[in-house]
């Protein structure tokens, strides 16, 4: 729980994003794989961000993220 930094991985994401903090609230998690966009490390290496086909999904929230998390869901809206 708390703030810690992206790897983005995939364009679907601002790219400006990358080793930007963003907010988690919970300790579950997604491994790394092949969806993953972009990563985050706490402890081990996990998933913050996938895609796959036409979903995507982030595990942190980006609506408490401030400017970050704006860039965040201005990404998603990009994708329409």
């Amino acid at each position: 729980m708390g703030w810690n930094s992206l790897t983005v991985n995939q364009s679907w994401i601002d790219l400006s994003l990358d080793k930007q903090f963003v907010y988690f609230v919970h300790s579950y998690y997604v491994p790394v794989n092949i969806f993953s966009s972009a990563t985050t490390e706490y402890i081990l290496k996990f998933s913050s961000a996938m895609k796959k086909n036409n979903f995507y999904a982030v595990q942190f929230h980006p609506e408490k993220s401030a400017t970050i998390g704006e860039k965040v869901l201005l990404s998603f809206l990009k994708i329409l």
